[in-house]
């Protein structure tokens, strides 16, 4: 018996070792076809940077240094951010109409309805640093250009009026700097913190300064998301109009009592809470206190209204043309561009309300102009920046 195991075990031997290399054959065979399946089947492709772009009429410096090599990293993440750039363009399509038309009223170039996209992808989030709404406007910012914002009201979430606000910084900054990209900079930065930049580095460009990583890379994320916006198709999002998401038909109404119980009124109004809300999102509580009588628009559904194609082209013509702005770093109290930058050092105990004070202009202004929320502190030496008009 011993002897017939003993002729058998070779064998059985042999077959398990065969057995066994052609399992790995099999294996090896099948991990190539998928490897093979999947190259054919999943591309990962450049995308095409232009020759030329610009940014509110101001040429983008295509050949300088670093210039193209930023493009095309935010325009790479943002073409390969497909759920985020798709829901920019259907959104786009509901909110441009309105932001286009306060834009030019305001003599502020079309461009700038990029950075609202930029800013918040058209969400109604709110930052990590309290900024809010499209536009991510900071309490105090808001505060300076007329939002009304409580715990009640927070209108940086009305798309009208915080709109009219972000062109009131704009248009206040571009009188410091004289230049839309600069300004379009200074609203991530704030005013204070590009014109220190510039002073230091003595450089007027955008392209040509060193910045923190958050603002070097902001104006090209905005001119990533013009260029997709315009070109949908070349970097491979196809859309039929119908799938973008239509302006909503309003009625509005004035409201100059207090209403104290939404839930309630909205169905007074036959609509429920959650339209009311949604279609007016400035009214962050569930009651709104209206102890002075002002008067608040209130937007409605627009009864038996059809959501009908709306679309148009629109023309981009860009026609303003930057001025060069030069900086005199002889002296800490600066003549920059129409106005004087003062760069003031806080000495012992002094206050933003002392400050402001001394100079004639309103804690609001300066804590926006330095990026300075409701309860940042300031200590000694920290410097302040401030700009009052030439006179």
């Amino acid at each position: 018996m011993l002897r017939r195991i003993k002729n058998i075990l070779p064998g059985v031997i042999l077959f398990v070792l065969l057995a066994l290399m052609l399992e790995f054959l099999n294996f090896s065979t099948s991990s190539m076809n998928e490897g093979t399946n999947f190259n054919q089947n999943y591309k990962v492709l450049e995308v095409p940077l232009p020759d030329s772009m610009s940014f509110c009429g101001e040429s983008v410096p295509m050949k300088h240094f670093g210039v193209r090599e930023n493009l095309e990293q935010e325009m790479l993440v943002n073409t390969y951010w497909q759920s985020q750039t798709l829901l920019c363009l259907k959104r786009a399509n509901r909110y441009f109409p309105e932001i286009e038309k306060i834009l030019k009223k305001n003599g502020v170039p079309d461009d700038f309805k990029y950075l609202a996209m930029a800013e918040s992808g058209f969400s109604y989030k709110t930052s990590g640093a309290g900024a809010a709404g499209f536009w991510q406007i900071l309490k105090t910012t808001g505060e300076a250009n007329g939002l009304e914002i409580n715990k009640d009201v927070d209108e940086r979430y009305n798309l009208e009026k915080s709109t009219e606000a972000a062109c009131r910084y704009f248009k206040e900054a571009y009188k410091h700097f004289h230049n839309w990209t600069l300004v379009a900079a200074s609203y991530n930065m704030g005013m204070g913190g590009v014109a220190k930049s510039m002073e230091f580095q003595q450089q007027d460009n955008y392209y040509d300064l060193g910045l923190n990583n958050e603002t070097a890379r902001y104006v090209y994320r905005i001119l990533a998301l013009k260029e997709i916006q315009s070109n949908p198709e070349k970097f491979g999002f196809f859309l039929k109009h119908s799938e973008l998401y239509p302006p909503i038909p309003i009625i509005q109404m004035d409201m100059d009592s207090s209403i104290d119980n939404l839930a309630e009124y909205a169905l007074s109004l036959h609509v429920n809470y959650h339209i009311l809300k949604m279609l007016n999102p400035w009214l962050v509580s569930s009651k709104l206190p209206n102890p002075h009588n002002e008067i608040y628009t209130i937007s409605l559904p627009k009864r038996d209204a059809v959501f009908v194609d709306l679309g148009e082209n629109i023309d981009y013509n860009d026609t303003v043309r930057p001025n060069q702005c030069l900086i005199d770093t002889s002296s800490k109290v600066q003549s920059f561009c129409g106005s004087k930058i003062i760069i003031h050092f806080v000495k012992g105990h002094e206050t933003i309300e002392e400050i402001a004070k001394k100079y004639d202009v309103t804690p609001a202004q300066l804590r926006s102009w330095n990026s300075l929320s409701d309860s940042a502190s300031i200590k000694t030496d920290d410097e302040i920046i401030l700009f009052k008009d030439n006179k």
